[in-house]
């Protein structure tokens, strides 16, 4: 099935294995909530036992240097997607307050992106990632 938005995560290529995944469940986390239009409907096993509901299409994972990122980042809010974001900063924050404080803290063009999250028109989404390759 062809999806007319994407959902697409973008990490820089230095981190350690562990902080991908930390980063991608975390900026993931925060397009469920402000675009409800990915969430699909809940799940339930054949015994009848609930479980929440999911994004209703994939999320693709890339990585690029640090200078794809800003500028994936740069074009990501020039075009107006929805976006998240992880800094380094919050690699040392132990919770929410905290995290949102670290970003605060820090000019938009001088945060240390180590990931974005992007919701979008696909051909929008595809041109924010110019430049990163699918994760792998």
């Amino acid at each position: 099935m062809r999806f007319d938005t994407k959902i697409a995560v973008l990490l820089r290529e230095d981190l350690e294995t562990w902080q991908r995944l930390n980063v991608t469940a975390f900026l993931v986390s925060g397009l469920g909530t402000a675009c409800p239009e990915v969430i699909g409907e809940p799940y339930e096993d054949a015994d009848g036992t609930p479980y929440l509901p999911m994004f209703r299409q994939p999320v693709l994972v890339f990585e690029g240097g640090k200078e794809t990122l800003a500028a994936a980042h740069e074009r990501a809010v020039r075009r107006g997607l929805a976006a998240a974001v992880f800094t380094s900063d919050l690699f040392a924050t132990g919770h929410d307050r905290a995290n949102r404080a670290a970003v605060a803290a820090v000019g938009r063009d001088g945060l240390d992106l180590v990931g974005i999250a992007v919701h979008g028109a696909r051909n929008a989404v595809d041109k924010v990632l110019k430049g990163a390759r699918m994760h792998g």
